[in-house]
């Protein structure tokens, strides 16, 4: 079966509509050139710099991580404008205390809001994770030191030590998932109490086993991470070139894709037996599965969770800047950044193609 059929075989529904949303994918901003320019204007034609982590807030508009620019910007997707709402363009680290709008940032690559609306993103060569208030707008700091090590666990998370921290995500309780990536480890905080504790990983750089427990298992490279309503987790090891769902009623992981090696293989089989290449990003979606951005790839994957088949459906797995149109006809240049919303809406950090792209999943 050719690639394009397995794509419209794997995403289910009628094939006319489904068709149609495979050939729906457009950028929402960004140029393909790097830049900073249009804020309070339009979108699509603004110039944006390395978009990694995006997603939608309280309010429906989208939320991105621009590490190049140091900023985090919003994208009203009805008026189609853009604006700054975190960082002032400078690199550094200072500004807690004061409004998220003068607040100094290095490269937040992930970004993610609380129940109560609150804004958390990770900066991950300041080693820390950060929060805007959604009534005050002002930012504090809630894990980190801005030095990286490893310590803290049982203690508060603000005098823990992180290193390389990337991926950031809640659960179905309420609290903050870290991946540690220098640590080999998921490091989970208790917003109430403000306490750090490792939740996944040893630090050892070691092969995790399918079907292990979570107690004394290894993570190598945890890079990414999302969670399923349920409470599943979804994990990318960057390094191992890997996936993982992490049930948290057994306590066990399963291998959900990948051999470990490097390469582009296994399209319309078995995701176990694909070959990964640099996965940086991952989202639960809605309609059964798991995206990943393949990035050293240059493609964004699916995983369908109920079959176990892996397809690719956006990139060529050439790097390059679109095409919009044809998600398969779609170059993409090393995308770190997908997020699904509740209307199987996929949006894309199209990070060295200074591009957020769109493709609709149904």
């Amino acid at each position: 079966m050719h690639r394009r059929e397995l794509l419209l075989a794997s995403l289910g529904g009628g094939l006319i509509a489904t068709a149609r949303a495979a050939n729906a994918t457009r950028t929402l901003a960004g140029t393909g050139v790097a830049g900073y320019t249009n804020d309070g204007g339009e979108a699509a034609t603004a110039q944006i710099n390395n978009p990694y982590g995006l997603v939608t807030g309280p309010d429906g508009a989208l939320y991105v991580c621009e590490i190049g620019n140091h900023l985090i910007r919003r994208i009203d997707l009805k008026r189609g404008t853009i604006s700054t709402v975190v960082g002032t363009g400078a690199k550094g680290y200072s500004g807690d205390g004061g409004p998220a709008s003068k607040a100094v940032c290095n490269e937040p690559y992930e970004v993610r809001f609380d129940r109560a609306g609150n804004m958390f993103w990770v900066e991950m060569p300041n080693h820390v994770v950060r929060r805007m208030d959604r009534k005050t707008k002002l930012v504090t700091t809630v894990a980190g030191t801005g030095e990286a090590g490893f310590s803290g666990d049982g203690g508060p998370a603000v005098k823990a030590q992180l290193a390389q921290p990337h991926s950031i995500a809640f659960d179905p309780q309420g609290r903050l998932m870290i991946c540690d990536i220098r640590n080999h480890r998921v490091r989970r905080v208790d917003l109430k109490t403000g306490l750090i504790e490792t939740y996944l990983g040893t630090g050892a750089r070691e092969a995790t086993p399918d079907g292990a427990p979570i107690a004394g298992t290894p993570v190598n490279g945890p890079r990414a991470i999302d969670l399923d309503p349920q409470g599943n987790l979804y994990l990318v090891l960057r390094e191992g070139n890997k996936v993982f769902r992490v049930d948290p009623k057994a306590g066990v992981y399963h291998h959900l894709a990948g051999t470990g090696e490097k390469g582009y293989t296994g399209d319309g089989g078995a995701a176990k037996v694909a070959k990964l290449n640099g996965p940086k990003g991952i989202a639960w979606s809605p309609e059964g599965s798991a995206v990943i951005a393949d990035t050293e790839n240059h493609a964004i994957r699916r995983i369908d969770l109920k079959s176990g088949v892996i397809t690719t459906l956006m990139g060529t797995g050439a790097r390059g800047d679109g095409p919009d149109g044809d998600p398969l006809q779609c170059k993409t240049a090393r995308p770190h950044g997908v997020f699904i919303d509740r209307a199987a809406n996929l949006y894309v950090g199209d990070s060295e193609a200074h591009r957020v792209r769109l493709l609709r999943l149904r």
